[in-house]
């Protein structure tokens, strides 16, 4: 996964790493997939761009992202392996058929696994012993300049939002592992205010046409910073999120978040930055959209908790998996 011209909200979380990875001084070359179509014709084509790019470029270390397909292309490549987990590749373990035999390879052969969440470390051991040893918890971090606190008005007033009456934002696919629809319903109850889903996805007909409820369809990386802005409350609750990235970003903007108890969210959220839901529970999900337009806007709080996961930090951590991957110790 990896930004593209045709989905620029492609894997920002991995170029976001990258760049990180660069600022540091290390080299980098890339095989990536930078569209959703092509079925799995795509992952052959993913297979032929590394070898050619593995050849080329002839790397100290691969990093991949997602256990499987991308790791175990990767762990082709004559080189040491390190690959994260960021949660679909884990549920993946033991539901999609041949799935844990190749994840297995793949752990097999890679020198660290990285899972974005300790949720998700937790998870893949659980579904994989064999991982146990090998796991570091390190996630994909925020870009702390560029998502900043801004000015609420100013931001309104850029999108063409009303300035007045709170608002809720939703970001992520509109699909039924983010709970959507259960987040209109909830917003229904509270009878006031307006909700924006930034996304679009196979619910959108059953969002549509509510009272209050906007679709704004899908919304360019650079312009979230503005969306989160804009808003009292940021809401994420997902049936389950492995890690939660658009939590983090709403974290770093001095927002208050309603996310979902189950996954990664729990590990960042705080009672004075935002509220845990259980997501299958309509009447909880109302009461955390009112309780959290209680906490502080602007949130320093959520901003000092966004600063421990700052991307340059977190580049720190995975370079120094990277570095004993490609200078193992003779000792060890």
């Amino acid at each position: 996964m990896y930004p593209g011209p045709d989905d620029p909200d492609l894997g920002v979380f991995v170029q976001g790493m990258e760049r990180a990875l660069e600022g540091r001084g290390h080299e980098l070359a890339r095989a990536v997939l930078d569209g959703r179509g092509g079925g799995k014709r795509r992952y052959l084509e993913l297979a032929r761009e590394t070898r050619r790019v593995a050849r080329e470029f002839r790397p100290d270390v691969v990093y991949a992202h997602f256990l499987v397909p991308a790791g175990w292309v990767a762990a082709r490549v004559d080189a040491p392996l390190v690959v994260t987990a960021h949660g679909r590749d884990v549920r993946n373990i033991g539901s999609v058929p041949g799935i844990a035999t190749l994840t297995r390879s793949v752990v097999g052969k890679a020198h660290a696994v990285v899972c974005v969440s300790d949720y998700l470390r937790r998870e893949l051991e659980l579904k994989l012993p064999a991982a146990r040893g090998k796991t570091a918890v390190i996630d994909s971090g925020v870009d702390l300049e560029r998502f900043v606190p801004q000015d609420q008005a100013e931001a309104r007033q850029a999108l063409a939002l009303d300035p007045d009456g709170p608002l809720f934002v939703c970001a992520g696919s509109l699909s039924a592992r983010k709970n959507v629809v259960a987040l209109a319903d909830a917003f229904a109850r509270i009878g006031r205010g307006r909700l924006v889903f930034l996304g679009d996805g196979p619910l959108r007909g059953e969002l549509a046409g509510r009272a209050g409820v906007q679709l704004a369809g899908s919304v360019g990386h650079e312009e979230m910073p503005r969306w989160l802005a804009a808003a009292d409350v940021v809401c994420q609750p997902s049936l389950i999120e492995p890690f939660g990235q658009v939590v983090l970003e709403a974290l770093a903007c001095e927002r208050p978040v309603v996310g979902t108890k189950v996954g990664g969210p729990a590990e960042l959220l705080t009672p004075e930055t935002g509220i845990l839901v259980d997501p299958a529970d309509p009447v909880e999900l109302a009461r955390a959209l009112e309780a959290a337009l209680a906490l502080p806007r602007p949130n320093a709080a959520a901003r000092a908790v966004a600063e421990e996961h700052d991307v340059k930090r977190q580049a720190a951590r995975v370079e120094e998996l990277l570095l004993r991957a490609a200078h193992p110790d003779p000792r060890a």
